[in-house]
């Protein structure tokens, strides 16, 4: 097996083995996949906690809310399991220091798709593992790459404090954008990662072509981008074809396309809106729908050789599977990994540079 996988057992065999009381700290979507797999494995649960400053007496799927204080001040030694999404310093280190005090687990569930990131998964995908971490360009890449696995198998967080890179220093190592960029924003949400580029342009740039699903999301990208010119907004999804795709609109930006949505929304390839004409940076940030985004951008890639940021966290064999891609695509790219400040293991991302 690869070497670099240090960890063989996995955070539910942990957790399934414990015989301390089992805390999930957070409630939502996350909480609601964990208590899944929970109920799958036969893991204990004894109760849920939020946040002192969220805690008002509610209750989640049937157990009461508690403030953490109230378990610490009842539970002298208990295991926490964190289930929420944390992407700024503040939470991260709040975090880190509950984790000082009480043992603490990540479960790594995936954003979209099934089944569970573990060893035996590895051992089941070792050639697409092998194959992806000898491509990669450069030492950092690999030990980005094995942090992030022996992460989604162990829920250690401390995998993750250290491989985290700025943002900043990923655009001005890997990505070194310039003023006359054509850039390609697949997952544009209200505009940030248009703005984000333009603070490392100082303002300049060839075109931008933007494509935001959501319809609420689209307004306020369109509102950002009013009277700037050569720049196009497009409310669509990325997709490999030209079509229409059902899709469920939720909060912020976990709108996706779902089969089991009736509602139908526009969806592009890349490839159909330039019309054959050269990009120079395309970021992908689509929900679980990069391969199709990919694909729809297969004759630019190939052609053009873009600068590429690619989201690797929502499915379990993007990790491997979105690298192989591109690299099918167009060989003579590089490849860089990158993980920014997130727990889990979100903003953990591809980039491909010649």
């Amino acid at each position: 097996m690869l070497s670099f996988i240090k960890e063989k057992k996995s955070v539910w065999d942990k957790l399934k083995a414990e015989t301390r009381p089992i805390f999930i700290y957070g409630m939502g979507d996350g909480a609601l996949k964990i208590m899944s797999v929970f109920r799958q494995r036969g893991i204990m649960l004894s109760g849920i906690f939020a946040s002192d400053d969220f805690v008002r007496g509610h209750s989640f799927e049937g157990y009461r809310v508690h403030k953490l204080s109230e378990v610490e001040e009842m539970v002298d030694d208990f295991v926490v399991v964190l289930a929420f999404a944390a992407g700024y310093q503040e939470i991260v280190d709040k975090i880190h220091e509950i984790a000082s005090r009480h043992t603490l687990y990540v479960p790594d569930v995936p954003v979209t798709g099934g089944g569970l990131f573990t060893y035996e998964y590895c051992v089941i995908n070792e050639q697409k593992i092998r194959q992806v971490y000898e491509s990669l360009a450069d030492d950092y890449s690999r030990k980005v790459y094995a942090n992030i696995i022996n992460f989604k198998i162990s829920g250690n967080i401390d995998y993750l404090s250290t491989v985290t890179t700025p943002k900043s220093e990923i655009y001005r190592e890997i990505i070194k954008p310039n003023m006359n960029e054509t850039y390609v924003d697949l997952g544009a949400y209200n505009g940030d990662t248009v703005k984000e580029l333009l603070e490392f342009t100082h303002g300049r740039y060839a075109s931008i072509f933007a494509l935001e699903p959501d319809r609420k999301n689209f307004k306020k990208l369109s509102k950002f981008v009013d009277g700037m010119p050569r720049v196009y907004p497009h409310n669509a999804a990325a997709w490999c074809v030209d079509t229409e795709l059902p899709f469920a609109a939720k909060a912020g930006r976990q709108s996706a396309i779902s089969a089991s949505s009736d509602t139908m929304i526009a969806a592009r390839a890349v490839d159909s809106i330039l019309g054959g004409k050269a990009a120079s940076i395309i970021k992908m940030d689509v929900e679980g729908f990069e391969r199709e985004a990919i694909w729809g951008a297969a004759n630019t890639i190939a052609r053009y050789s873009p600068k590429l940021m690619i989201s690797l966290y929502h499915r379990n064999e993007d990790i491997f599977e979105l690298p192989l891609l591109i690299k099918l695509i167009n060989p003579n790219y590089r490849l860089f990994i990158r993980h920014q400040l997130y727990i889990p293991a979100w903003e953990t991302n591809l980039y491909a540079t010649l």
